[in-house]
């Protein structure tokens, strides 16, 4: 049986304690995008799917809908019933970014209809309602501009806040409702040179999320930097799990995090490679794996994002 792939027969081992040396929790039900396609994994077996390119962000309405990235531009909302689109808003032609280069890495649904959308390459966060109307507009900081790599996930913050991750800059910046930088971390190399790529020999800080926990510390997903990181205020390192932490597991492109109602975290483990988990769950004060999603096979090397649908309004993310 192949290590880590969460079918009926390993969950019903795991009932009775350890498979392959790693503590199995019930299995999740997940929302991920892999291999061309948008699929729901549950209980071992893929539930529902329907075609659909590269995303780097993704998330459930209340209604029960996807909202996804179409092409790196445009923000969509899929009917899972359907499996049509039944709202969508394209940066590329709308607001005065006709003829620019840009890209959409991030958004957030915010809830009364309006959707917050990361533009990179024009460098700003906008706030739109479903007929498109700017409701607000933030300038971002960006120090070495680029339309693939000004940001990856941003999150607006209980207190209107936005924390920004800005890939190609290796840092990770709150702005307040106005645009003013309140707080800026410079991710570290941890006294590495850089090596480019994706994989697990890679190394750099190109930062893909980050969290604010309720503690008001920050959880970093690092990129190439193959870990994640928790940052206090004043920029203290207060906990890291490094590439080769976890028994079995190398950390390549990580990417998501979420935390769950438990406190455990969720990472999104990206271009590993076989063998590898596309996530893994832990308990972080012991750093012990007690679930993990193995299905490179199914869904590739790329599976930036996904989402717990079993836990959706209760975890962080």
């Amino acid at each position: 049986m192949k290590r880590g792939i969460l079918t009926v027969w390993t969950l019903a081992l795991s009932a009775l304690g350890v498979v392959g040396g790693v503590a199995f929790a019930e299995g999740h039900k997940v929302l991920l995008q892999g291999n061309g396609r948008l699929a729901v994994w549950e209980d071992g077996k893929e539930t529902w799917e329907m075609k659909w390119g590269g995303i780097h962000d993704i998330h459930v309405l209340p209604n029960g809908n996807y909202m996804v990235q179409k092409g790196m531009r445009e923000v969509v909302e899929i009917d899972p019933k359907t499996k049509e689109v039944v709202w969508s808003y394209d940066s590329s032609k709308q607001n005065g970014n006709e003829g620019k280069r840009l890209e959409v890495h991030a958004f957030q649904p915010l809830g009364d209809g309006v959707v917050m959308i990361a533009e990179s390459g024009v460098g700003r966060i906008i706030e739109v309602d479903r007929e498109g109307k700017i409701l607000k507009e933030v300038k971002m900081k960006v120090a070495n501009p680029h339309p693939h790599r000004d940001t990856r996930l941003v999150r607006k913050l209980e207190n209107g806040h936005y924390l920004v991750c800005h890939e190609g800059d290796g840092a990770v910046r709150e702005y307040d409702g106005e645009g003013k930088v309140v707080w800026e971390y410079a991710v570290p190399l941890f006294d590495q040179e850089p090596k480019g790529g994706h994989g697990p020999e890679a190394w750099g800080n190109q930062t893909f999320g980050a969290l604010r926990l309720k503690n008001g510390n920050t959880l970093i997903a690092t990129g190439n930097g193959h870990s994640v990181i928790e940052v206090t205020p004043e920029k203290e390192i207060v906990w890291h799990l490094k590439q080769k932490d976890l028994e079995g597991i190398t950390f390549a492109w990580v990417t998501t995090l979420e935390v769950l109602p438990n406190g455990n975290y969720v990472i999104g483990n990206c271009h590993a490679g076989p063998g590898q988990p596309l996530l893994v769950e832990i308990e972080p004060k012991s750093k012990k794996v007690v679930w993990q999603l193995d299905e490179f096979e199914r869904y590739g090397n790329s599976v930036p994002n996904s989402v717990l649908l079993d836990v959706l309004g209760k975890s962080m993310r």
